[in-house]
């Protein structure tokens, strides 16, 4: 992999496919074990291209990160979805393709998703993470997020653990 100039910039429509391909490699390997089986299939075939152009045709706030001009990871951010929590934003989804993990790149993009957030006005911000992904607790307790609460998901017939960090404005 050469890795060429790296840049965060808005997602535009075109990019649809090269996001739904990061998202099914980020997902495969960050979910196998913690989401069932069946359910992590289906999640991840719903979010194919056609979901991810509709989604970018609204105007839904994604950001991509370029590395050697190829799309590497994605973010999306917008208003907090737990209203009772004092976090106006929440950066909804961050993922890496696994082949650029660990490699420093997830600060990058966190930092740009960060920026478009205060741009909203929404410089306090929270991130939801399933309590066994450990790998993205630490990346946010490492960034200095907060155990603002505890929650729970339920995919399919389970119900799963989910921590929120808070981030307050900078």
């Amino acid at each position: 992999m050469k890795l060429g100039q790296i840049g965060v910039r808005r997602a535009s429509s075109a990019d649809a496919s090269r996001i739904a391909a990061v998202h099914d490699a980020a997902w495969a390997q960050t979910y196998r074990g913690i989401i069932p089986g069946r359910e992590l299939e289906r999640m991840i075939a719903r979010r194919g291209p056609v979901w991810w152009k509709r989604a970018l045709d609204r105007h839904t706030a994604v950001l991509v990160l370029e590395v050697g001009g190829e799309i590497r990871g994605y973010a999306t951010v917008g208003p907090n979805r737990m209203r009772m929590l004092p976090y106006a934003g929440e950066i909804y989804e961050l993922y890496l393709s696994p082949e650029v993990q660990g490699l420093g790149f997830g600060r990058h993009l966190f930092e740009a998703a960060r920026e478009e957030l205060r741009r909203y006005g929404l410089a306090a911000f929270s991130v939801r993470v399933l309590a066994e992904n450990d790998g993205a607790r630490g990346f946010y307790e490492r960034l200095g997020g907060t155990t603002a609460a505890e929650t729970g998901e339920r995919i399919g017939e389970a119900t799963l653990a989910v921590v929120v960090y808070g981030f307050s404005a900078e």
